[in-house]
């Protein structure tokens, strides 16, 4: 089976698109606890921030115990990292206690730091248990995924992002509210969007906690620009992730249906604070997210 890219032409199979993320977000070690993350196939620009996120996460668990898993990470990016280089990810072993580890990570390009990460890892327990309740939602069946909608508003995407708009994608979202670029319209700082691969991944919950990083550097930093009707695409702002925070609170798969929700509740200052809590298809409440970013409305030079 093949999809289209957009333009008519064939593309690969929705498992060859998610075998390429597995590829893409599995680090080859380089010995003495470094690490070397591949570059994107056909990368052209900036590295995405969620991408190193989930390189910087994989690198860290390869230098713990198995028994223990990643349920905290806390990351600032310091450079716009490049599409035209691979990065080595160095992890230094800072703590082993009886049920926790923690690991610290310098992603580093061309010689240079462009992220620093720490995570903590916890062996699985058992314990009390809350959580706040899954929002009530249209299913996904109810809904058209991005890649649709995009199509349909190919006439209001500017040229120069179509191919990128466009493009077969590993992971498949249906958001239930319009997107920014799709109108410019006022509203509050709140979005639900299903996602999930387009083929099955493999029975590793750290593979999908990886994949899970990856995707919630999605949808999240717009959120705060929605009240101000303001969109990267048109050109009127300039935005960028500052910092990046993930709480692993149980196991899941990304292969399966999940909400993201985000909301915004401050923006000022050039910044903007944006949250984000993922639920799986049958309601548990399995992450949660927290992002501060750059937010600046462009004015156009006289």
């Amino acid at each position: 089976m093949t999809i289209s890219d957009g333009a008519g032409a064939p593309g690969p199979s929705p498992q060859a698109l998610v075998d390429g993320l597995t590829h893409l977000l599995t680090v080859t070690p380089l010995g003495e606890d470094r690490f070397l993350g591949k570059r994107q196939p056909g990368g052209v620009g900036r590295v995405f921030g969620g991408e190193v996120i989930a390189q910087a996460l994989m690198a860290a668990t390869a230098a713990v115990d198995p028994d223990r898993l990643a349920h905290s990470l806390h990351a600032y990016f310091l450079r716009g990292g490049s599409e035209e280089s691979d990065i080595v990810y160095r992890v230094e072993r800072d703590f082993d206690g009886g049920s926790f580890s923690a690991r610290r990570v310098i992603a580093e390009q061309d010689g240079r730091p462009i992220l620093n990460l720490a995570a903590s890892f916890h062996k699985l327990e058992t314990g009390v248990s809350h959580q706040d309740a899954m929002p009530d939602v249209p299913p996904p069946e109810d809904l058209p995924s991005e890649a649709e909608l995009r199509r349909a508003a190919l006439d209001k995407i500017p040229e120069r992002f179509r191919r990128h708009m466009t493009r077969p994608r590993a992971v498949e979202f249906r958001p239930v509210e319009a997107r920014h670029w799709m109108n410019s319209e006022k509203r509050p700082p709140l979005t639900h969007s299903w996602f999930r691969t387009v083929a099955p991944l493999r029975d590793d919950p750290v593979l999908h906690r990886a994949v899970l990083a990856f995707v919630s550097d999605m949808t999240l930093l717009g959120t705060c620009a929605l009240p101000h009707g303001l969109s990267w695409m048109t050109g009127e702002l300039q935005s960028a992730s500052l910092d990046h925070a993930i709480w692993l609170h149980d196991n899941f798969r990304c292969d399966e249906w999940m909400l993201y929700v985000t909301d915004s509740p401050w923006a000022g200052r050039g910044r903007g604070f944006n949250r984000g809590r993922v639920y799986t298809r049958d309601g548990r409440l399995v992450a949660n997210v927290a992002q501060e970013g750059l937010i600046r409305k462009i004015v156009p030079k006289p």
